[in-house]
């Protein structure tokens, strides 16, 4: 039995943790805050409450195999997990096109209404060539180690329509593959899908097809009471398998002794002893040198990460029958989501309803944050009558989301993508410092609570069983 001192209490830390203690060892959790699981917090005031980071999953496989792996009790068993139907509504100019969840043949049927026919078929032939660019990444790039031979992933594997041009020139980011193969307003379904996770169309690679290829295929999915329900259930099979959490314990840095990590100085001034550490939080938040990557690894992730600003909005007045869970305001350089639940948990009672609308944005030290009356001018074409109904609102920027989580800048990190020369990438599992491991959104493969999810299982791998792991099953 191994000592092992896990970093920050986010999900991918507690799904790190949960794993190492069915493989028998004795885990611990160093949390700065007060509570557990990271980003996905939850708020609540006058009987409203409110997701403050993820609002919705992708990938659910990724939970339900932790479930599987760590105890009896499966993820349907543990939350109310209930897939979006509608998956989404796209607001673009003066279109309104509501998409099935998981239907091609419905989604093709739905574009072609609102932009007509052929768009359909467009949007499906793209989607095509993202398939194609998920089953080349997917185990390199989601279910297996970083290798330090990462040419394949440095490459875009996204492939380019013949006749487009593109073939002879640099690999094309994503807005040029949107403008050419999409064309016209429907372009606009694409890149504003990937712009809200806080991706720039106009440089990211085409392989960022992936994500909407992921949702379409995938589902959305929604835990009944909030998203904070699945941190629950994360932290509680935690301390089911005896993991044991320490809170308002601050890191001060990685201790190492004999080239190898050897535990943690806390800010209180006491040394933590074990035999293994993982750091599931930025490791910029550590000091210099304190997480040493290897030589020839991904530079730290971090300047480059915009963060995202939120408005918690109280509103008097029933949900409509008409409402979905999530719409995207589609806006000259900005993308807005719109989440409203339809979930009792989230309002005192029936005639009122919460709403949730964000934005990515510079991080509170960079680029000007967004003005949260741009965000709300923007969502009442979501909600038309949103003003009439306000009874009040709150606004949480990259400050407030860094100081509640601790990441720098409020930045949160995008899921890693494959091409641009690797800079879409995100720092190994493994470490310079041997016994020191990442976990999390801040390592590969990188941000969102699926990919966060899966830095579980391979950080689990990469410990119990060394240098011979070769990826999750």
């Amino acid at each position: 039995m191994a000592r092992i001192a896990v970093i920050g209490a986010g999900m991918g830390a507690m799904a790190t943790a949960a794993r190492l203690a069915v493989a028998g060892h004795r885990v611990t959790v160093y949390e700065r805050g007060e509570t557990h699981g990271g980003a996905v917090g939850r708020h609540e005031r006058d009987g409203f409450s409110f997701d403050t980071g993820p609002g919705f999953l992708h990938l659910p496989a990724v939970y339900r195999d932790l479930f599987v792996k760590t105890g009896k009790r499966s993820l349907e068993d543990s939350v109310d997990l209930v897939q979006l139907d509608p998956a989404v509504r796209h607001l673009v100019g003066d279109t309104s096109v509501t998409l099935p969840g998981a239907s091609r043949g419905g989604v093709a049927a739905a574009l072609d209404t609102a932009f007509g026919a052929g768009a359909g078929a467009r949007w499906n032939d793209l989607l095509g060539r993202a398939r194609d660019t998920w089953d080349a990444t997917r185990r390199p790039l989601l279910e297996e180690p970083l290798r330090p031979d990462r040419q394949a992933l440095e490459r875009d594997p996204y492939p380019a329509l013949r006749g487009s041009g593109l073939l002879r020139r640099r690999p094309p980011t994503l807005a040029e593959v949107a403008r050419r193969e999409l064309g016209g307003d429907l372009a606009e379904l694409l890149t504003g899908r990937v712009a809200a996770y806080g991706l720039d169309p106009a440089t990211a690679p085409a392989s960022a097809a992936a994500l909407p290829y992921m949702e379409q295929t995938f589902g959305t999915w929604y835990v009944r009471g909030g998203m904070r329900e699945l941190a629950n259930a994360v932290y509680a099979r935690c301390l089911e398998r005896k993991v044991e959490f320490v809170f308002g314990a601050a890191v001060r840095e990685v201790l190492a002794r004999d080239g190898r990590a050897a535990g943690l100085l806390l800010a209180d001034g006491t040394e933590v002893p074990a035999d293994s550490v993982v750091c599931g939080i930025d490791p910029r938040a550590l000091p210099g040198g304190s997480v040493p990557l290897p030589p020839d690894g991904v530079p730290a992730r971090g300047g480059d990460l915009p963060g995202r600003i939120t408005l918690l909005l109280a509103l008097r007045g029933a949900r409509p029958a008409d409402a979905v869970h999530r719409t995207l305001v589609h806006s000259p350089g900005l993308t807005v989501t719109v989440l409203r639940p339809d979930d009792p948990a989230t309002r005192p009672d029936a005639d009122h309803e919460a709403v949730t609308v964000s934005a990515a944005c510079g991080p509170s030290g960079g680029t000007e944050v967004v003005d949260p009356g741009r965000l709300a001018a923007l969502a009442e074409r979501a909600v038309p009558d949103l003003r009439e109904r306000l009874l009040w609102q709150e606004v949480r920027t990259p400050a407030d989301v860094e100081a509640a989580t601790g990441a720098l800048g409020g930045a949160v990190p995008a899921p890693a993508l494959a091409g641009a020369g690797g800079q879409q990438l995100y720092p190994a599992n493994v470490t310079g410092l041997p016994g020191l491991y990442l976990a999390g959104g801040w390592a590969h493969p990188g941000g969102g609570l699926a990919h966060s999810g899966m830095t579980g299982a391979l950080v689990a791998g990469l410990i119990v069983e060394g240098a011979e792991f070769r990826g999750s099953r």
